[in-house]
């Protein structure tokens, strides 16, 4: 499905008009409440703080009472929204692949024993820098990647993790779901190369990388230093006694250099920040899987899952840290010295999602709400990342409103806040297909005086299965 119009209008405010009135088409209950909402978080001063403020926006001409009563009781059409967002234009690399990264944000609810379908969420940096498990509804985000020192992705998916869930099999389902997406919006040919899918380490690549080796996607993800692979197989010689032959080689211990052999590939690159940047390859290796946790229930026999382990190390930190070695696990095998420097560049850019999980939680308000119902909470979340989007899709419209202590900077190089700045003044060029609202009074409410003779039920906290998953 493409967005109507969008071939017949190649200007961005066209494209842009289009897509609000694609996202108004994706709001059947409550959408013109719904629709508001989201421009007066993007026209809002400052930082969205309370919902409240937002219906004293000029952009939101219904009162508190439609505000809340949009989230709570509306309705989102979430799959012709995810199609929308996939028929926009992608940035790409330099050789035309679609880079993804996928990651995991909470929205934090510690205090909030009423809401269900809470989760513990493993943070970090809060009160000493010390790791936590904090309750709240964690979410499972797919973006885009651009090329170079940018603050910008474009948000595909987000999935909210449910008590019990498995992420890796959640990711899996996702992503599939997501590269599906992008084919058939034509984003992805027969010839073109493979969509490139970046993880963290809380990830298990190979496991990802094998449920979708039937899928154009390469997966890299990043390893801990305490792993051991193996090599493969030596070939098999004929032995007079018998005995099953062996499925797998030599141990490549990533703590013992003396394991680790010839590289198949080494690559060395100046940069700016981090100096001479030293990436190693070795090529075939995979990890010897065992009939437990995930693969317990794995009918036949396990599979062999071979790759690409990238070492890579820099000759400084800007922060004076300990510098300390990235290992990374690419699916693909005989990997050239591009492919290495592509593995290792790619891995870095997945840092960008951060910036976008800030701008999110800081500046549009994603976690503010103090929302009780997790479907509302859902709606929340796809309004602010249809917010996020109109800001993407005005990046080349906008222009640069610094303040004064502020340097000025390219109308190409504006930050998503910086866009978000003057989106105000946009807005009167664009299609605003909400409706007028309609003369109502206020309902009596409850009583003064009257106590609440239906309190509300408390949820226990579950917990998702992710071992060592650290959320942003």
């Amino acid at each position: 499905m493409s967005l109507p119009c969008a071939s017949a209008s190649q200007d961005a405010i066209g494209q842009l008009s289009c897509f609000r009135t694609e996202f108004y088409a994706c709001l059947p209950t409550r959408g013109d409440a719904l629709f508001e909402l989201a421009d007066s978080v993007l026209c809002t001063d400052g930082p969205v703080r309370t919902l409240v403020d937002l219906a004293l926006a000029p952009e939101h001409r219904r009162g508190h009472g439609g505000l809340y009563g949009g989230l709570n009781q509306g309705r989102i059409n979430v799959a012709r929204l995810r199609q929308a967002q996939a028929s926009l234009p992608l940035p790409k690399a330099a050789d035309g692949r679609l880079v993804l990264a996928v990651d995991v944000s909470p929205w934090l609810r510690p205090d909030a024993a009423t809401c269900p379908d809470r989760s513990f969420c493993h943070t970090y940096g809060r009160g000493e820098a010390k790791h936590q498990m904090m309750p709240g509804w964690p979410y499972s985000f797919v973006a885009a990647l651009e090329t170079g020192s940018t603050s910008w992705t474009a948000i595909l998916d987000a999935v909210r993790l449910v008590p019990g869930a498995d992420v890796a099999a959640l990711t899996i389902a996702q992503l599939r779901d997501v590269v599906e997406r992008l084919i058939v919006a034509g984003h992805w040919h027969e010839g073109d190369p493979e969509i490139l899918v970046v993880l963290d380490s809380g990830y298990d690549a190979p496991r990802i990388a094998h449920f979708l080796a039937d899928l154009p996607v390469q997966i890299l993800g990043r390893l801990r230093s305490d792993r051991v692979m193996r090599r493969p197989a030596p070939k098999r010689i004929y032995d007079p006694k018998g005995g099953r032959p062996p499925k797998h080689g030599g141990e490549f211990v990533f703590g013992d250099a003396g394991t680790w052999g010839p590289e198949q590939a080494v690559t060395v690159t100046g940069t700016r920040h981090y100096g001479a940047a030293t990436a190693q390859a070795w090529d075939r290796l995979h990890p010897r899987l065992t009939r437990r946790a995930a693969w317990l229930d794995h009918d036949g026999p396990l599979p062999i899952i071979e790759g690409t382990i990238i070492r890579l190390v820099v000759e400084k930190l800007p922060s004076g840290g300990v510098n300390r070695p990235v290992w990374l696990w690419w699916s693909g095998t005989d990997a050239t010295t591009t492919d290495v420097d592509r593995c290792w560049q790619s891995f870095l850019r997945r840092f960008d999602i951060e910036h976008t999980f800030r701008l999110l939680k800081q500046t549009l308000g994603w976690n503010r709400p103090r929302l009780r119902n997790s479907q509302a909470a859902d709606r929340w979340t796809w309004l602010v990342i249809a917010a996020y989007t109109q800001l993407r899709l005005a990046r080349p419209l906008a222009s640069d409103l610094r303040r004064p202590w502020e340097k000025p900077v390219p109308s190409n190089k504006l930050t998503p806040g910086r866009v978000r700045r003057g989106f105000r003044n946009l807005r009167t060029k664009l299609v605003s297909p909400a409706r007028a609202p309609k003369p109502t009074r206020p309902g009596p409410g409850r009583p003064p005086g009257s106590k609440n003779r239906h309190p509300a039920v408390r949820h226990e906290v579950g917990r998702v299965l992710a071992t060592g998953k650290a959320f942003s």
